[in-house]
């Protein structure tokens, strides 16, 4: 397995020893579980509250030329701040064979947004009295429309 490092750090005020430290975890991490480490892009003083990076870009790009299996980073937040840049370039990457993983952090896969299917996504964001509030009949039948399925009458 050939996998890559990306490491960032978001702001001046933050020095060389975080991105350091940063490679230091995620090479520990790769040589415990027999990762071969290919390559390492770096981000300094870029935030991940846009994809607006360098080094982030070319590793997105590089994907698509099949380079590495696997992105380590040592938190996910270094990957991205949002929901979606995390949804839509995770999803970029395991079309083009790869996936991310983090060095520090247990595994996500029980249960993860970028997974699920974009109209589940945006039902995850109702919160219970917003659903309720769509329990009329009129609701219902947007709803049934949306889905494509008949939505059944609340029992109570």
């Amino acid at each position: 397995m050939t996998d890559i490092i990306y490491a960032r750090y978001s702001s001046d005020s933050q020095r060389e020893e975080s991105i350091e430290g940063q490679i230091r975890e995620c090479k520990a991490y790769a040589e415990k579980n027999g990762i071969t480490i290919l390559s390492t892009y770096i981000d300094r003083a870029f935030s991940a509250k846009t994809d607006n990076r360098p080094e982030f870009q070319r590793m997105v790009k590089d994907s698509a030329k099949h380079l590495f299996d696997v992105v380590i980073v040592w938190k996910l937040d270094r990957f991205a701040r949002n929901r979606y840049d995390s949804a839509h370039y995770e999803a970029i990457l395991r079309r083009n064979g790869a996936k991310v993983i983090s060095a520090t952090e247990p595994s996500r896969m029980i249960l993860r947004a970028s997974c699920l299917n974009p109209c589940w996504r945006a039902t995850l964001n109702f919160t219970p009295l917003s659903f309720q509030r769509r329990s009329s009949a009129a609701g219902r039948k947007m709803l049934s429309r949306a889905s494509g399925t008949a939505v059944a009458r609340p029992l109570a």
